[in-house]
């Protein structure tokens, strides 16, 4: 049994190393994430094609999906993709590639580059005077805490020509 366990043939030495757990709570291992990544790519890159061409949301898609899908297909290795994109575990790309997904369709439903023409937007600039129909969203008062803290920790505050610690051989 011993023998077995351990003296192995090299070529079953020469695997990747198998991944146990994420260390997130809830977000559990997935054993082929290379190819399931690589799936979610290519499919955003095909539903991106429904958003028009010349707008932005699009292009930043189509860059960051790309790269991420070339990295996939250049590298076998789960840990070598998570090094090599530094966005996190290849189950945290999986979640963002199915986010995207979604999104995607939620952008064609919502169609917010589909702006009329002939559409007139008021434009206020900031030192002219709020129009009474556009509500003005000014915060309360802030607690009188607040202040007093503040007011604490100014004045806990060094002046620029005072030294932050007062030297002790100094006298």
């Amino acid at each position: 049994m011993f023998l077995r366990r351990f003296a192995r043939p090299s070529s079953l030495m020469m695997m990747a190393k198998v991944k146990e757990t994420t260390g997130i709570v809830g977000l559990e291992v997935v054993p082929n994430a290379r190819e399931v990544l690589i799936g979610l790519y290519d499919k955003t890159l095909k539903e991106i094609q429904r958003v028009p061409e010349d707008e932005g949301y699009r292009k930043a898609v189509e860059s960051f999906t790309r790269h991420r899908l070339k990295v996939c297909k250049e590298e076998e290795d789960w840990e070598a993709i998570e090094k090599r994109l530094g966005c996190g575990q290849v189950e945290e790309l999986i979640e963002e590639a199915q986010d995207e997904l979604k999104l995607i369709d939620k952008m064609i439903e919502w169609d917010p580059w589909g702006v009329p023409d002939q559409y007139e937007c008021e434009v206020v600039e900031n030192d002219a005077p709020v129009p009474k129909h556009v509500p003005l969203h000014r915060p309360g008062p802030l607690p009188e805490e607040f202040y007093k803290t503040l007011e604490a920790a100014m004045a806990g505050t060094p002046k620029k020509d005072e030294p932050a610690i007062p030297s002790s051989g100094s006298q």
